[in-house]
């Protein structure tokens, strides 16, 4: 579990680094599991107001994806290795124990772009089953990267 949350910390901190250089002219994302949703709020929100780009280049899961709500879609562009993770918001109660929340999961879907939520809903909605969204189904809803 310590090595898990390591990797999410890097990754985070790998794009936060991104995110804030302005010698930068885009924001690349390799490799991403997710993990809480906060902090992607607040790198996103930060990349977004940068006018940066977003290249997505591999795994993007989970919280992660909170990226094609907070950045304009004309701003992010996919890789070949791009892979797009969708599922149900998920709590953990007092026991440890992981559970969806069906009110947070009606948010986050409502605030994906409109081409993104008519997919999941056409693969039965966020649910506790991850969806990958990636090859042809993914560049028909981003630009490949140039």
């Amino acid at each position: 579990m310590r090595k898990l949350f390591v990797g999410i910390c890097s990754v985070t901190l790998t794009l936060c680094a991104l995110a804030t250089s302005p010698a930068y002219a885009e924001v690349r994302i390799l490799a991403s599991p997710g993990g809480q949703v906060g902090p992607f709020l607040d790198l996103f929100e930060k990349v977004r107001e940068s006018g940066e780009r977003v290249v997505i280049d591999g795994p993007c899961l989970s919280a992660c994806t909170l990226v094609l709500s907070m950045v304009p879609s004309s701003r992010i562009c996919v890789t070949r290795r791009a892979v797009l993770g969708f599922h149900a918001a998920k709590s953990m109660d007092r026991r440890g124990r992981m559970y969806t929340e069906p009110e947070a999961s009606a948010l986050v879907l409502q605030a994906y772009p409109s081409g993104v939520r008519d997919w999941i809903v056409h693969r039965g909605g966020l649910t506790s089953r991850l969806l990958l969204l990636r090859g042809r189904e993914l560049a028909a809803l981003y630009p490949r990267c140039r």
